[in-house]
Formats: C-alpha cells, sequence, structure tokens
C-alpha cells in the first residue's frame, strides 16, 4: 500500500494491482479493478463495475464509471471495461453502460484520450484512437481504431466512425462516417481522405489509390448509394489481397449503418 497516498480513499470490494499508485484524494468506490502498471493521478474518482487494464495513466479530475446520463437508468448493474496502455487526461468522463445496449462502455487498447473528453454510456471504441480536447461521444457511439475526433467534435448518439477516419475541430457528426474518410463541418459532410494518416501508418501506393478509386465511386461519381456500393464491389473483385480488404471495409461498414453515412 505504499503506493498509495494516505489520503486517497480506496474500497475494500476494489482490486489493485500491487503496483498500481493512487495520488491524494483520489477515490476508487466499488468493485473497481486496476491491473499492474496503472497509475492513478490526484483528484480521481472510479466507481461502479469498472475493469481497468494494464499500464494506463488516468489524470486529475477524471471521472471512470459513474452512472450514465441517461434518465432511464434505475441502478442497474453496468459496467466499464478499458484496456491496455491508454492514456486519459484531466476531467475525461467514462460513463458505464446500460441494459438498453450492451451494458458496458468500452474502451479498447492505446488510446490518446485529452482533457475534457466525455464518453458517453454504452460507447464501444477501438484501438490507437486519438480524441482531442472536448471531444464529446453521445450514447452507444461507435468508433473503429486509429481514428482521430477533433477538438470540440460532436458526435450524435448512435453514430459510427470506421477506422482510419478523422473529424476535423467542431464537427458535428450526425450520420457515420466511413472509414479513411475526413468530415468536416456542422453537420460534417466528407472533405476527403484521411491520407496524411494513412501514410504514417505505412500504407501502399497501391492501397491508398484504390482507396481513392473508391472515394470517388462513393462521392464523385453521382451514383445512388446502393449503385456505388455494388461499384465499390466490383472494384474490390479486381484488386491485390490488402487493397481489395481496404474497399471492402468501407462497403462493409456503409452496408451495417443505420444512420446513413455523411455525404455530400
Amino acid at each position: 500500500m505504499s503506493r498509495i497516498h494516505p489520503t486517497a480513499v480506496i474500497d475494500p470490494k476494489a482490486e489493485l494491482a500491487d503496483d498500481v499508485t493512487v495520488g491524494a484524494y483520489s477515490v476508487i468506490e466499488g468493485p473497481v479493478q486496476i491491473d499492474s502498471g496503472c497509475q492513478i493521478k490526484p483528484h480521481v474518482s472510479i466507481c461502479g463495475r469498472t475493469r481497468i487494464g494494464k499500464n494506463n495513466r488516468i489524470f486529475q479530475f477524471a471521472s471512470i464509471g459513474e452512472e450514465p446520463q441517461d434518465k432511464k437508468y434505475h441502478g442497474e448493474d453496468t459496467a466499464v471495461v478499458i484496456g491496455d496502455g491508454n492514456t486519459i487526461r484531466e476531467c475525461v468522463t467514462i460513463n458505464r453502460g446500460t441494459v438498453d445496449d450492451a451494458g458496458v462502455t468500452r474502451i479498447g487498447h492505446d488510446n490518446w484520450i485529452m482533457a475534457y473528453v466525455h464518453i458517453a454510456h454504452d460507447c464501444q471504441v477501438g484501438d490507437h484512437n486519438i480524441f482531442a480536447n472536448n471531444a464529446s461521444l453521445a450514447g452507444h457511439v461507435q468508433i473503429g481504431n486509429h481514428v482521430i475526433l477533433g477538438g470540440f467534435s460532436l458526435l450524435h448518439q448512435f453514430t459510427r466512425v470506421g477506422d482510419h477516419a478523422f473529424t476535423s475541430m467542431g464537427s458535428g457528426v450526425q450520420r457515420d462516417v466511413p472509414p479513411f474518410v475526413m468530415a468536416q463541418g456542422h453537420p460534417a459532410r466528407p472533405r476527403g481522405l484521411n491520407l496524411e494518416g494513412l501514410r504514417r501508418r505505412g500504407f501502399d501506393r497501391e492501397r491508398v489509390s484504390a482507396i481513392k478509386k473508391a472515394y470517388r465511386l462513393l462521392y464523385k461519381s453521382d451514383l445512388p448509394l446502393a449503385d456505388a456500393l455494388a461499384a465499390m464491389r466490383d472494384l474490390a473483385a479486381t484488386l491485390p489481397v490488402e487493397a481489395a480488404s481496404d474497399v471492402r471495409l468501407m462497403v462493409d461498414f456503409i452496408s451495417q449503418s443505420k444512420r446513413s453515412i455523411v455525404r455530400g
């Protein structure tokens, strides 16, 4: 317990690995589980059925696992699950799930979550994402992998953002953002591809070329959406394996959309 500041309050029901550090005036309440290598800074609140993986850093005044901001919630046993290697900065709020959905708000691995980000009940967040200051996810939002949300991006409930997508500062996302697409504006509209992100992640010229062709079919061809998807499937059939997989990722994401996607 030498790593626990004497002013911190730790519930007897909480389970902390031996090397977890907890700063001054932090409160850990309820059946919280925190795995090895985690650093909990001062004035952090973690409560409820919250499970936190290895090597996470949680900064001052973050609130993790508190009740959802949902008037239909009446104290049901729901949870927050956070993976490994995440950085969660000052004043971030991550609320637990509800019985109206999966019952779990889930954060993956190696995410960089900046100050004042809000992640509401039942959100599902993948890996290697960057959420800039004050980005806000309403309930039931789904985020893929390698997504960047610009500062003050606002995501409507039940929206989805695909792998490698990007929203610019202050975007109001009311529809799904397909993989690789950059969205901007209020409401957000497609503004091209996240080419810099793809370059940084090692996408070769062949894969980028295929994604560009798919984007043109989707947004520049004036085809109805169903016809654009059919053309994208035909395109994928002509491509090498990796490039075809990228195009199919776009097609599958769009085909599963319930709110429709951002378009012109």
